[in-house]
């Protein structure tokens, strides 16, 4: 399962390399002194950062990001079987390799963190400073097949982990959520200050839960937390059951791609190492109170406790037709189209504003659909053999 891609290396490649310096590099601190003079002193100071779901796509590469910048990471994960656990155990093998590479500190826990004495453990055992909580379950039709396992997935957890958080005094909880708690009420470009009070989904109305709910202990507990609002993320080493891999590998193996309605609805696709640098800069950055947060006209995206949500998202709508020609186009081969009617879940357009985000830290996505989709393609085929 080699892979001749420099940024996503496969594990017999990484043995061989050559650790990576555990200091930022002399321009990338002059890039941070020219943005605020005290992040210096905060990017030298590694952190012990616990990151959930780390055997998912997600978590995966912001654990891998984590240690290759020096911290060090502490992951849990129940590696469920939501889908075939194979390729959560390379992702977790290559971390492995990564931190031996590296030298970076690297402790992967299997649990659930539904168990509240388990997760304590790990806190207290490592010494965690900082979470970055990305485990839990966004397919739409698994919360509608099985809403139970959707509300003790997404709340029951979160619950839990919030919990840990206030006891342990963690310095700060950078969350997952979605575009997807929008909605109903979203104008477009969606914005944090935009109603989210009408989810269409039972998994989005378990994320604008735990929204609220990490408000209650900012506000309670003075806990930090800051909600990430995802706008469909994509890249390498991603998740078998996306749209990306179903076309992908139907139009490798020349079979029709399923297209719903007409092939407009439009998404904001989002390249993973894109979000994941969004993540990072959120996670150090931790939420303040919004001093001019007013009761009589409150702001949606803030609050007078420690608490935020941010969207992350490329800010540029893509229709199905312009995902398939991207990926005609990357991997050389014509796609078989049939157009079917289909149920609508959820509105078909989703586009971030990221106005709050860029001026949170200082970074917006931008890696274009065509070079997303080429990374994407190019470890696929390596991936697959194909």
């Amino acid at each position: 399962m080699a892979t001749k891609m420099e940024a996503f290396p496969a594990p017999d490649q990484l043995k061989n390399a050559a650790p990576k310096p555990l200091e930022l590099q002399t321009e990338e601190l002059a890039e941070l002194e020219a943005v605020d003079p005290g992040l210096i002193k905060q990017a030298r100071q590694k952190q012990t950062v616990l990151v959930t779901g780390h055997a998912g796509f997600i978590g995966f590469h912001t654990a891998k990001a984590l240690l290759e910048r020096g911290d060090k990471v502490i992951g849990f994960d129940s590696l469920n079987s939501h889908y075939d656990t194979r390729l959560k155990r390379e992702r977790l093998t290559m971390l492995e390799e990564i931190a031996k590479a590296t030298g970076a500190k690297y402790h992967s826990v299997r649990a659930d963190l539904c168990d509240g004495k388990e997760l304590h453990e790990c806190l207290e055992t490592y010494k965690v400073q900082r979470v970055i909580h990305l485990a839990g379950q966004t397919d739409k039709f698994l919360s509608n097949e099985n809403p139970t396992a959707c509300v003790q997935n997404n709340i029951n957890s979160f619950v839990s982990l919030l919990e840990a958080c206030r006891n342990f005094k963690i310095h700060h909880l950078t969350y997952a959520s979605s575009h997807a708690v929008y909605g109903a009420g979203f104008q477009k470009p969606m914005s944090e200050r935009d109603s989210a009070n009408h989810p269409q989904r039972l998994d989005a109305a378990t994320q604008r839960a735990c929204e609220l709910m990490a408000h209650s202990y900012s506000h309670q507990f003075k806990l930090p937390t800051t909600g990430l609002r995802f706008f469909s993320v994509y890249g390498p080493w991603g998740r078998p059951d996306s749209v990306l891999f179903a076309f992908t590998k139907r139009i490798l193996e020349g079979k029709p791609i399923q297209i719903y309605n007409d092939g407009s609805n439009t998404r904001d696709y989002t390249y993973v190492t894109d979000l994941v640098e969004a993540v990072l800069r959120a996670s150090d950055t931790p939420a303040e109170p919004n001093p001019v947060w007013l009761v009589e006209a409150p702001d949606q995206a803030s609050s007078n406790a420690p608490w935020r949500v941010l969207n992350v998202g490329n800010s540029l709508p893509v229709s199905i037709e312009e995902l398939i020609a991207a990926l005609e186009h990357a991997l050389e081969k014509t796609a078989v189209k049939e157009y079917i009617t289909g149920p609508i879940l959820e509105k078909s357009q989703s586009c971030a504003d990221v106005t709050a985000l860029e001026a949170a830290t200082q970074f917006r996505p931008s890696t274009p659909l065509e070079k997303g989709i080429a990374e994407f393609a190019a470890w696929y085929r390596q991936y697959h053999q194909v």
